[in-house]
């Protein structure tokens, strides 16, 4: 199937076209004279002013006029028509022709599904746990939904372990650890339902037990628990959502009594949460989606 070609000019004036030729000219022939280091240092600027553009439209619901998009760009109406053009010829930007509201284009579509279709969450928070793991000097992890039930598929020590006993491959529980209990609250019932039944059989509870428990950890936005599976060990689970909205991975945080912040916003609690947003981020996550 081929792929859709972008549109090779823009339907505005010819006048304003070629005012807008002139000042990428200029703002080329100037570049002409930096050395190498230069702009190795310091990048184009233009291109760093334009994406405030696409940014302020990327978090926008609905096309937006000229001069309300400027306003949000931080620019005249002006400097942003100018931009505007080249985006338009680009396609990264369209223009309704009856109300003249810009709004994304079909390659910035295509650019999104490009990189969604590269990214790798767990590899991603591979890489960002070992900055959350030197700045906490906590024991942290990673977990998924495997079959069994939730997973943990990677895990770094503190300079102090706590003494968990845990190893990768191992499942939690739903219903006495965090990383089980984050599952449980975000996972559809349709997922967990068989093993969360198993282990109300086995504490002879009902879901009617359960259920606030549940929605206190979505309202928080993580699970916490203190000593529950382990004696003495505390620990967090904060979600990372994916483009859907849905749960993507757990990330884990736990440690001894005394020396671990269970807190909500405190250190720990406040690293993860910045860690998963940006790692919710990256995976094409936005806030208020779910």
């Amino acid at each position: 199937m081929p792929s859709p070609s972008r549109p090779a000019s823009s339907t505005l004036p010819a006048s304003e076209q070629a005012e807008a030729d002139d000042a990428l000219d200029l703002a080329d022939s100037s570049d002409s004279t930096d050395t190498a280091e230069e702009k190795s240092r310091s990048g184009i600027q233009s291109i760093e002013v334009g994406f405030r553009l696409l940014d302020v439209l990327t978090n926008e619901p609905r096309a937006m006029m000229l001069r309300d998009l400027a306003q949000r760009a931080g620019m005249s109406p002006a400097k942003a028509h100018r931009y505007l053009v080249s985006f338009l010829r680009l396609g990264a930007v369209s223009q309704d022709p009856v109300s003249g509201r810009y709004e994304l284009g079909g390659f910035a579509l295509q650019m999104g599904l490009a990189r969604l279709a590269r990214v790798d969450g767990v590899k991603l928070a591979r890489i960002a746990l070992t900055e959350l793991r030197d700045r906490l000097d906590q024991t942290v992890g990673i977990a998924v939904w495997g079959n069994q039930g939730p997973t943990v598929v990677h895990w770094m020590e503190s300079s102090y372990p706590a003494k968990a006993s845990l190893k990768l491959g191992d499942v939690m529980p739903l219903l006495s650890s965090a990383t089980g209990l984050l599952f449980a609250a975000w996972l559809p019932r349709s997922k967990t339902q068989a093993m969360l039944d198993r282990e109300l059989a086995a504490t002879r509870q009902s879901m009617e037990d359960i259920e606030p428990l549940l929605a206190d950890i979505r309202a928080h936005g993580a699970a916490r628990v203190e000593g529950m599976l382990l004696p003495t060990i505390h620990a967090f689970c904060t979600p990372v959502f994916d483009s859907t909205g849905d749960l993507a991975l757990g990330l884990i945080a736990l440690g001894h009594e005394g020396s671990f912040d269970t807190r909500w916003g405190g250190e720990i609690d406040t690293a993860l949460r910045e860690c998963a947003g940006q790692l919710s981020y990256e995976l094409g996550y936005k806030p208020g989606e779910r």
